[in-house]
């Protein structure tokens, strides 16, 4: 598969079946949402805690795993809203995940001191 890059060069792809009938096209899309799927694990494993569960229990494994997948489809859900787009960007999960833990600790710190997030010289 040729595809052009940015600076007008052309780069190369292989893509391998043992399925020798199958349209080229229908391949390119298995391989898209193959690594659609491997992101969306990596990112989960990474930066949403998938791999933190220590229950031996097949119940709380499973919980475990929906929770770390529906706050990942979270992030990614404002993080397009933020943009404003319905393309599929990339958007980064360890910078969602460092502002939601800012956020949460402005919060926390300003409760304790008895501040108001809401006041002009902190927005």
């Amino acid at each position: 598969m040729l595809r052009r890059e940015k600076n007008s060069e052309v780069g190369r792809t292989l893509l391998y079946s043992t399925d020798t009938q199958l349209d080229v096209m229908i391949l390119v899309r298995y391989y898209k949402a193959r690594f659609q799927i491997e992101f969306l694990f990596r990112d989960a494993m990474q930066y949403i805690g998938l791999t933190h569960s220590q229950s031996p229990r097949k119940e709380a494994i499973v919980m475990h795993t929906n929770a770390s997948l529906t706050a990942l489809n979270l992030l990614k859900i404002e993080g397009w809203q933020e943009k404003q787009t319905d393309d599929s960007t990339h958007i980064s999960i360890a910078n969602w995940k460092r502002r939601k833990l800012d956020q949460q600790l402005m919060s926390r710190l300003f409760d304790e001191l008895g501040l108001d997030l809401k006041c002009q010289k902190v927005s």
